[in-house]
Formats: C-alpha cells, sequence, structure tokens
C-alpha cells in the first residue's frame, strides 16, 4: 500500500548502560555507557514501522542541514523523503536508559518552528497516497495552508488518520479517525475527572468529534486500551492486552500507521481500532521504539556512530579492498562471529540474501532498507555453482568474487557469506539472523525461511517490489547494446 506520512521529524538518541555505583561529586548514579543508537522519531518512527511492514512509504516534512539532520537521512533509507526547506535545528531527544529502565530524558530544539514552504512533490505525494497518517509534533508543519489544503482534499478520498498535538494545528475537516492520547484529549477540552472507566475518554472525544468535524475520535487511554467515539453508536471501549511495558514510547506512532492502513485496506473501522490498539500492545511487547536500532555506535561492534567492521566470507576486512578470494563454504567464520557479536551487544542481526548478478538499483534499494532494520547487514550469495543451477549454464554472468567484492563496496552491506547450496537454510541457521529481508510482493508467510527463523525467535520481513528493476532485464539490454 502507498501510504504517505506527513508530520515532524525528531532525531531519538538512547544512550544504554549500568550503573553501580555513585558520582563523588553528587548523589547521582554513574551511568557506564555500553551503546549510543539514534533513530528517526516522530513522524520518521511512524514511516519507519510502516516501511517494516512492506507499505511504499512517502515522508512529508521538514529537514535541516545540520549533524541531526544527516543522522535522519541514515535512519530513513528506503522511505522516500519529501522536505520543505530547513527552517530550524533538528529536534533532538536523548533518554538515558541504565539496563531497561528510562532515567533521564533531555531535549534540544523541540520548540515550535515556522511552517516549511510545500514543494510540488510533498503535495503531489499527499494526493497519491492510498492512506495518510498525520503525525504532528508540534513543530509547524500541519499549519501549511498548501499542505492543509491538499490534506482536506485526500481525506475525501482516502483514510486520513491524524495523531494531534496540544501545539499543533487542529485536524482537517473529514479526517477519517483523530487519535489523542487520553491526556491530549482531556487538555484539549478542559474536562477534568479520572477517567473512571473511559467515562472522561468518551466526553472528550465527543466534544473533539464535534470541534473538528471528523468521522471519529479514538482516545488512547495506555494500557487501559481506548475509547472510540464516532456519533453513530454509543462509544466503545477497546481493552488493550495486558503487556509489560517499561517504556511506552512510539505505541501511539505504531497505533496510527496500524489504523491507516486497516482502513485503507477497507476494514470497519471498530475492527480495524482493535486491531491497531493490539499492534500497539505487541509493538510494546517486543520493546518499544528502543528496539528499532537505525544507527548504532558504542556496542562493541563498532565505534561511536559507525558500522561495525565489514568483513567477507574468508575473513579478510573489507575496508576499501578487495577480499583476496573468497569462501563458498556456507559457513564463513567472519560472518558468523560477526553475527555473535551483535547479538551479544544487544543488537540486531539482519540478513539477506540472492545471487546479485548485475547488481542494480532495485538491489541498493533493497540493500539499504535492510540494513535500516539492524545493526548490521550480511548478505547470503549464491556461489557460481549455485546460480548456475538456479539460473541456467549461461549464469552467472558475474563472479562470486566480483559480486562479493561489489556488494561489500556498498556501505550498507557488513559482511557476505557464500553459500554453494540452492537455498540459504544450512547459513542462516549458523548465522541465526533476527531478521531476514526479502524483495518482493508476497507476503511473508509466503517465504519457506518464515517457518526456519521462527525457530530461534526470528522473523522474515519483505520490502517492496522494483518490476522494473532486475538482473533479467538488464541482461537484455545488454545484449541489444552488444
Amino acid at each position: 500500500m502507498k501510504v504517505t506520512v506527513v508530520g515532524d521529524l525528531l532525531l531519538d538518541v538512547d544512550i544504554n548502560g549500568t550503573a553501580t555505583r555513585l558520582s563523588p561529586d553528587a548523589p547521582v548514579p554513574v551511568v557506564d555507557v555500553a551503546g549510543i543508537r539514534r533513530r528517526a522519531g516522530g513522524a520518521g518512527l511512524v514511516a519507519t514501522l510502516l516501511m517494516r511492514d512492506g507499505h511504499d512509504v512517502a515522508l512529508v516534512t521538514a529537514l535541516s542541514d545540520d549533524d541531526g539532520a544527516r543522522h535522519l537521512r541514515r535512519a530513513l533509507a528506503g522511505v522516500e523523503l519529501l522536505a520543505g526547506p530547513p527552517l530550524a535545528p533538528t529536534p533532538t531527544k536523548t533518554r538515558v536508559r541504565i539496563g531497561s529502565h528510562p532515567m533521564v530524558r533531555f531535549d534540544e530544539g523541540c520548540a515550535p518552528a515556522p511552517a516549511p514552504a510545500a514543494t510540488a512533490q510533498m503535495l503531489a505525494a499527499v494526493d497519491s497516497a492510498e492512506a495518510i497518517v498525520v503525525a504532528d509534533y508540534g513543530r509547524g508543519i500541519t499549519f501549511n495552508a498548501d499542505i492543509r489544503a491538499a490534506l482536506g482534499g485526500a481525506a475525501r478520498r482516502v483514510p486520513v488518520v491524524w495523531d494531534p498535538h496540544p501545539a499543533g494545528s487542529e485536524p482537517v475537516p473529514g479526517t477519517a479517525v483523530a487519535t489523542p492520547n487520553l491526556a491530549e484529549a482531556i487538555g484539549l477540552v478542559k474536562t477534568a475527572g479520572a477517567d473512571p472507566a473511559g467515562a472522561d475518554a468518551a466526553k472528550a472525544g465527543k466534544r473533539l468529534l464535534e470541534r473538528w468535524g471528523c468521522d471519529a475520535v479514538l482516545v488512547t487511554r495506555g494500557e487501559a486500551g481506548a475509547v472510540l467515539v464516532d456519533g453513530k453508536r454509543d462509544a466503545v471501549s477497546i481493552p488493550a492486552p495486558a503487556t509489560p511495558v517499561s517504556d511506552p514510547c512510539g505505541a501511539g506512532d505504531r497505533l496510527a500507521g496500524s489504523l491507516a492502513v486497516y482502513l485503507g485496506l477497507g476494514m470497519d473501522l471498530p475492527d480495524a481500532a482493535a486491531r491497531a490498539v493490539g499492534d500497539a500492545s505487541l509493538f510494546l511487547a517486543e520493546g518499544g521504539a528502543a528496539s528499532l536500532v537505525m544507527e548504532a555506535g558504542g556496542t562493541g561492534t563498532g565505534p561511536e556512530g559507525a558500522a561495525p567492521d565489514r568483513v567477507a566470507a574468508d575473513g579478510a576486512a573489507a575496508d576499501g579492498a578487495a577480499p583476496d578470494r573468497v569462501a563458498a563454504d556456507g559457513a564463513a567464520a567472519d560472518g558468523v562471529r560477526l553475527a555473535r557479536a551483535v547479538r551479544a551487544a544487544g543488537g540486531t542481526v539482519v540478513a539477506t540474501g540472492g545471487c546479485f548478478d548485475l547488481l542494480h538499483a532495485g538491489h541498493a534499494r533493497t540493500l539499504a532498507i535492510a540494513r535500516s532494520m539492524g545493526d548490521c547487514l550480511i548478505v547470503c550469495l549464491n556461489s557460481d555453482r549455485s546460480v548456475r543451477r538456479l539460473k541456467g549454464p549461461h549464469r552467472p554472468i558475474v563472479s562470486m568474487e566480483d559480486r562479493a567484492e561489489l556488494l561489500l563496496a556498498l556501505s550498507c552491506v557488513d559482511a557476505v557469506v557464500v553459500f554453494d547450496e540452492d537455498t540459504p537454510e544450512a547459513c542462516l541457521e549458523k548465522l541465526r539472523p533476527h531478521i531476514w529481508v526479502k524483495g518482493g510482493d508476497y507476503g511473508p508467510e509466503e517465504l519457506p525461511e518464515t517457518r526456519l527463523l521462527a525457530g530461534w525467535g526470528g522473523r522474515c520481513l519483505t520490502v517492496p517490489f522494483h518490476p522494473a528493476r532486475s538482473t533479467s532485464g538488464l541482461a537484455e539490454a545488454l545484449a541489444k547494446v552488444g
């Protein structure tokens, strides 16, 4: 599904460590930093989650030209980023955690900023969407008159889910669902009370429904679930599954994105809302936003802000030099060692595989998206013998040594492991990645590797298929040139 996210982009920084002593300067804990991880927050988190679900995502936002923006561009690889001119520094939220427990948060540059001008490409992304999420974080993007007009027009054709902010603008009339949390809803309508069994949520939701002209308001209530008000029925209380939560960060973003997709698929509103609440609970149970590492450093897998050392299958470091050889043994020691090191540091191991004969833009997009999902990307590469069995005697066009070298030349690839079998199962058994990524127009349940990864708690994900870009098509074009 083509989903457009409109909203404010933030940079989230997680500093994780341990604390075993107090400072001699003051009675405060000393945090021994184990890792610093950066990820896209705000509308960037919504876009990231939707991209990981396999949707074609465009992000309409404002982006500065500072160091924070550089981290965000890397974190959002795979998302079509449509940004207005920079008008303010990148807003940054830095969280310090001891273990899984948040200790303190520092906010920089998070005050409202002037709304950026809208480009033709930004407006076109709104007009062409099949579903839209507005992630308003009070930074000004939703005040742009042209963007609001485009959203108002889109709301007459496709579902628009609007996650509001106290410092942001009101949803456009016709918005399918607005999703304030309880504190926001009560604050917006100045309703007092302690929310007995959802009564205050229903009352606040009804008043916001009348004020905003939305089709529905879904007031989220944390672990208590949500209350749906739509004017067609009595307020519906939606319970949330019991979930242990150490940090609720990102739950609202997960809910809004899921809700827009379900409505875009034609699901009835109550069912879509219930499933979105369930998705948010599952997201928190899996670790929430803190588990979505886009750029890591200081975790034992590489220097701060950098990727791990990149290795070829024979153990040669890939620091710009080509490997002297590639071992097609299906379980190259350094690929396995890299995976173990990243896991031991608490990181996420991502793997993908294929022949990668005649590397093209479709490959590059898939690899960039895959790398954005974790702390390292290991490519399982079919050997020459394997390719010949699968593709015929005239393939591969490029030898496995050269294919490995080209893959390692990409900054998003951390290691290449060559396997000689027809399928990568034996290779995956030894790498045991958290995520296996494939490009295609099918669902993860269709992948033969899904059951294998489930055996150690991993999962399979697919990314959008680009039919106009293929090795076969490129080979045919080259044959015509020859």
